[in-house]
């Protein structure tokens, strides 16, 4: 089972989070601020953004990549797939009873 790590603004955070959870591609989303430096466009960039991690699983891991595209204000969204290869049964059947 995956957790998904994104960056997003600020203000688009909250909404993608909610959207994953409410349409059941995500059991649940957590969010951090933080402060992101990059290059973009061969310039350096810092901005503040939000961490977000989405529990999910195999089989709704596309159709969440795909919805958080389609969200997400930026031309190149940070989408990083993380695999678990220990986890504690009764969350992972926590997360499989919440996403469809």
């Amino acid at each position: 089972m995956p957790t998904v790590y994104m960056t997003a603004p600020p203000d688009a955070a909250d909404e993608i989070a909610e959207t994953l959870v409410e349409e059941r591609l995500a059991a649940c989303v957590n969010r951090l601020s933080t402060t992101s430096t990059y290059r973009w466009e061969d310039e350096i960039h810092r901005d503040d953004e939000a961490v977000l991690l989405a529990k999910t699983t195999d089989d709704a891991y596309d159709e969440l990549v795909d919805r958080v595209r389609t969200l997400h204000p930026y031309d190149v969204p940070c989408i990083e797939r993380f695999d678990e290869t220990d986890l504690l049964e009764s969350f992972a059947e926590w997360r499989s009873e919440c996403v469809e």
